[in-house]
């Protein structure tokens, strides 16, 4: 399901709780509606707004760490990618097919992470794309370096295909996200209450109305915001590929 369809299924649990509770207010007997039983009502909306407000905070600050994470890891790859093209260079004809095999794993993972760009990358199979990595991995621990600096650059080439490979497994694990779906019901569920309570305190008007209007908006935007950055590689905020796609560039260079 679309976030922005979940956003708008928000909105109108919250708006439509408050005009619920409007138009409750105006039925209920009047002994429900003394002074009593309003301070009652009072402190249970508070109560639950102000958990409904830590954990809405919470996640948001928990959403937004793994994104500015994933898109850092982004970055790193992109560089790390470069460098291992760079040291393998230093190898000259030796590791041309191993230069040209780390391009294209990069290419089609970059086709499979970002469908949308429009990468003309070969079928993605993950057990392909595991075979050819163990497949470079030996590649690269076959050349024959003839000289100290060589040998240095050898175990340099491995040491940055590991990180590649274990930077790419964390990426793709966490591209699914994390919230938990019954979470999030229950946060819906405790907002509408909320919105429900407003409208029980308060008198139909144009600028009730809007003050619960926009406020159904917040609470919609916010839940937006946390299932966009949990779904770092689609959506409105998906994750630029440019550093992947600036490292391709210069490969093979």
């Amino acid at each position: 399901m679309s976030s922005i369809l979940i956003a708008v299924l928000v909105f109108g649990c919250t708006f439509g709780g408050a005009m619920m509770g409007i138009f409750l207010r105006a039925r209920l007997p009047e002994h429900h509606r003394d002074d009593g039983s309003k301070e009652v009502l009072k402190l249970v909306i508070g109560l639950i707004a102000t958990v409904a407000a830590l954990v809405l905070g919470l996640l948001i600050s928990s959403a937004k760490s793994t994104y500015d994470t994933q898109e850092a890891e982004v970055q790193q790859l992109g560089i790390h990618l470069l460098q291992l093209d760079r040291v393998l260079a230093r190898f000259g004809p030796d590791a041309t097919e191993a230069r040209n095999q780390l391009r294209r794993i990069a290419l089609a993972d970059l086709g499979h992470t970002w469908p949308n760009d429009g990468v003309d990358a070969p079928p993605y199979e993950p057990l392909q794309a595991q075979r050819e990595g163990e497949e470079l991995f030996s590649r690269i621990a076959l050349l024959s370096p003839k000289t100290d600096v060589q040998r240095l650059d050898q175990s340099r080439a491995l040491q940055l295909l590991v990180s590649l490979w274990e930077t790419h497994r964390f990426l793709n694990e966490q591209a699914g996200g994390s919230l938990s779906w019954p979470f999030l019901m229950v946060l819906v569920f405790w907002l509408t209450v909320i919105f429900v309570g407003f409208g029980l305190f308060t008198r139909f008007n144009a600028t009730v109305i809007a003050a619960l209007l926009l406020g159904s908006l917040s609470v919609a935007g916010a839940v937006f915001l946390i299932l966009e950055m949990n779904r770092p590689y689609s959506g409105v905020m998906q994750i630029s590929s440019a550093p992947i796609r600036h490292a391709l560039t210069q490969m093979g260079r």
